[in-house]
Order: C-alpha cells, then structure tokens, then sequence
C-alpha cells in the first residue's frame, strides 16, 4: 500500500497491562523497588504482566471496510480504543488520517444532569465538531434519536433504550472520514437497528473507511472487504472475510487442547494483495490472493462433526408411549455432520421405539433460528403418510433436505405422534435436540433474511420410514 493510500497504519503495537493479586501489592510496587534499587538489590516485581495487545500491524485503505472478528477477550476492542486515541500503545505507533467517528462506549463523556440538547453539543464536540458544525446537524441527530421531548430532559431520566439512541444518533452524524464501530449495532428496538445499519451504509457509500467488530460471522462477510481474526492480542489472520471467518470457525469450535496447533497453522498462512487505486473513485481496490505457506492451502471449511457442539437447551417431553432416540444429521456419504455446508444435500435422522401399538403414527421435524423462529420443516402425517406401529418395534425416519439456509446456528425439532380423524395424540417430542451452524460462504448478489433459495428448494424432501428393529 503506497504512503498516500491508508486511512489506518497500525505498526508493531502492544499494549500491556500489570496485574496486581492484591490491591496493597500496588503499593508495594510504587514503593519497594525504589527502595531495593537504593541498596543494590534487584527490584521484586509484585505484578505479572499482561499483553491485552502483542505486536499487531496492519493497514486500512482508503474506502476499505475491513472487519475484526475473534473470540471474547481476543484484543479486539482494545485494539479499537488504541486506534481511536483513547488508550496509549505500550510500544508501536498508530497512525490515522481524518476525522474518525467512534462508536465504542456509547455515551462516553454524557453527562447525567444535563439535558439531551446539552449533551448533543457536549458529545459532537468530544467527536471534533464545531458548535456552527453541531447546529446544522442537529435536526437530523434530534429525529434520528426520536425521543422527542426528553431531549428538554436531564439525561439521568433517560431509559437505556433512550440513552443509547441518543448517543448513537449523535456519533453516527458527525459524517466521519473513518468509522469505528465495536459491536454497537444491538442498541435500540429492531427498527432503530435496521435504521442504524442503513445510516452505515450510507457512510460506506460515501466512501468513507469503516473498521468493523463483530461476533455476527455473515456480517463481517456480506459488509466488509477485508478481515482480521484476533486471538490472544495477536493477529492470527488478515485475508478476504469469508476464508478468515470460516478459520475463526474452527478456532472457535475447536477443542482446547487442538487450539494451540490451529493458531500456529493460521499465523503461517499469507495473503498476497493486488492493490490498484481507482481511477473514477479514487478509493483503494484490494483484490485477494490466496498463498499458503509450506504447501498448505487455506479453503472453506467442509462439512464436518464438532463434538463439542451440542445443544444446550433440550427439551424433552413426557414420553407416551414411544421414545426418540438418536437424533442426527448425515451427508451424503451418511457422515454425521453438525457444521453444513451451504446448498449441500443432508439427511436429519432419529429413530423411535414404540412401547405399545399405534395404528397411524405420524413423524415430524422443525429447523428454528437460535431466537426461536421456525424456518423450514416436514412431517409424514401432512403429506397423508403414515406408519402403523407395534409394540417393540424400533422405525428409523429420515429427512432429506437441501441446505439453502443461510449461514448461522440453527437447531432441530423432533416429534412423534398418533393420528386420528380429526385429532391427535403427541407420543413424544424433542425441543432443540440437535444444534448445528451452516459455515460462511460467498453469494453472487447480497442476500437478506433466512434463505438463499434461488436455484433450490427450502423445505425437506419427502419423509423416509425405515423399520430398523423389533417384530
């Protein structure tokens, strides 16, 4: 990247704190090694060291909206918070060109007894604007905050909700050369967030750089040109979002004792960029390509088992008079599986053993988001497919699907039941019985809510019951 072109130069920077086992070790800090120094001994240390940041660098072009992802207390936020000048680097230097807008802590440097008009002026000062800068601004923070006469109000009256609207529509109105934003998008009702991500959207549009940290993986690959995986202070990876998220993934997933080796293959792996700046935009254009180190290539991640993830929020109903058991999803090798891959073909599975007969047995399975929503599903019974089942028998059923779902956690219901005329009997049924993520990947349009159906179908193919025990 040539001199002119960055927006963000982040070089050799580590940020280290000491830890104190005691409060009254401090004091014996600031003390006793003085004193050891005076009669020639070796000062004592009364506190370890801690790299909360160890030797990161990276650049963020001009118009390039780059994302940090990484697991909780990986450095990200710290990181930003070097960047944006409110915390000093240990060693190495920032560099940063133009106004920057930072949503970090918002409503940092409010204050409680004023009023919102008071801290609109207070807060776009902090943020670089001049009170003539604040007053043709201010109409448009006032109705993109909407709290309507609470802005005449002392802000220790505020709800959170308000609170944070008000902070939000403050930072995200300064028109910012570079935007920093650390997980701040979950402020306000879902209409205020939809509104917030249109507003950054528009920022993004206007060319500005963004710096993005997020644990949301499909955001990071559908919002940012580039990303960075940050792990133990350090930067593991900086490469195009999807193949950086898909290792996240696996870091994330790993167990702790393959985490150590996986670390060390990600810190071997290189991009190489192409950087060419844009004639008509005059913004940098960064193409991807992808080298490995030592012959190993970095690719999205297939379809694989984690064993360590496993659903914790099974709920089992009162059996009545069979049982599920066994419940799985298989590719189309029958491998288990619980890490899919998008558009792939799978098979969700489970068994049931029947303790008494039942003449018309139906089966049934529902995939839900992780806030509870049923997406897609199928049952034998609303296709007027039914079994009939005896005491002792034990039937596999099989639910083929293709996975058009987009990429997240999702979990799967399973239940059984026997059918009357009119009615039915719920034999038993399992709640988020098994819990399984769909890995990042690149679509050729962006793509909004759940699916991605184009060129597939969304729901499951025809039911299969298979007497696999019993009489």
């Amino acid at each position: 990247m040539s001199s002119e072109a960055f927006a963000i130069r982040v070089t050799d920077v580590t940020k280290r704190y000491m830890m104190y086992a005691r409060p009254e070790d401090r004091l014996k800090q600031s003390v006793v090694p003085r004193l050891e120094r005076l009669i020639g001994r070796p000062p004592t240390k009364f506190y370890k060291d801690f790299d909360a940041l160890h030797g990161v660098s990276f650049e963020v072009g001009r118009g390039e909206t780059v994302g940090i992802i990484g697991r909780n207390g990986s450095g990200k936020s710290t990181l930003l918070q070097v960047i944006c000048g409110t915390l000093t680097p240990t060693s190495g230097t920032v560099e940063v060109r133009g106004r920057i807008a930072a949503l970090l802590e918002l409503g940092a440097g409010f204050n409680p007894e004023f009023s919102g008009r008071e801290n609109v002026y207070m807060n776009a000062a902090i943020l670089g604007l001049s009170r003539e800068e604040t007053d043709s601004r201010f109409e448009a923070i006032t109705k993109f905050a909407d709290i309507g006469d609470f802005l005449e109000h002392p802000v220790k009256t505020y709800s959170s909700g308000m609170f944070v609207r008000l902070a939000f529509a403050v930072a995200i109105n300064v028109d910012p050369d570079i935007l920093v934003v650390d997980e701040a998008l979950s402020v306000g009702d879902e209409a205020f967030q939809r509104k917030c991500f249109a507003r950054i959207e528009q920022i993004k549009d206007r060319g500005a750089t963004i710096l993005f940290v997020s644990h949301g993986a499909q955001t990071i690959v559908q919002l940012c040109d580039r990303a960075i995986l940050m792990d133990g202070g350090e930067k593991l990876l900086d490469g195009p979002p999807k193949p950086v998220v898909s290792q996240y993934q696996r870091l994330v997933n790993a167990n702790a004792p393959d985490q150590a080796t996986i670390r060390a293959e990600l810190k071997a792996i290189v991009f190489e960029f192409n950087e060419t700046e844009s004639l008509t935009a005059g913004t940098l254009q960064v193409e991807a390509k992808q080298e490995a180190v030592s012959a190993r290539h970095l690719t999205l991640l297939p379809a694989s088992f984690n064993p360590d993830l496993k659903s914790e929020s099974v709920v089992e109903y009162e059996k009545n008079g069979a049982c599920i058991f066994e419940m799985a999803i298989f590719d189309r090798h029958r491998n288990p599986v619980n890490l899919l891959v998008h558009t792939e073909e799978y098979e969700m599975t489970y068994k049931v053993r029947f303790d008494r007969n039942v003449e018309f047995v139906g089966f049934g399975m529902m995939i839900r988001t992780a806030t509870g929503i049923d997406v897609m599903g199928q049952g034998s019974h609303w296709l007027g497919r039914g079994a009939s089942a005896k005491a002792g028998q034990t039937i596999e059923v099989r639910f083929p699907f293709s996975c058009q779902l987009l990429p997240g956690t999702y979990f799967i219901n399973a239940g059984v039941s026997e059918h009357y005329n009119i009615s039915y009997e719920l034999l038993h049924r399992i709640l988020d019985g098994i819990m399984f993520k769909v890995l990042p990947c690149d679509f050729p349009r962006p793509i909004v809510g759940l699916f991605n159906a184009v060129g597939g179908r969304i729901a499951v193919d025809d039911v299969l019951i298979e007497l696999v025990g019993g009489d």
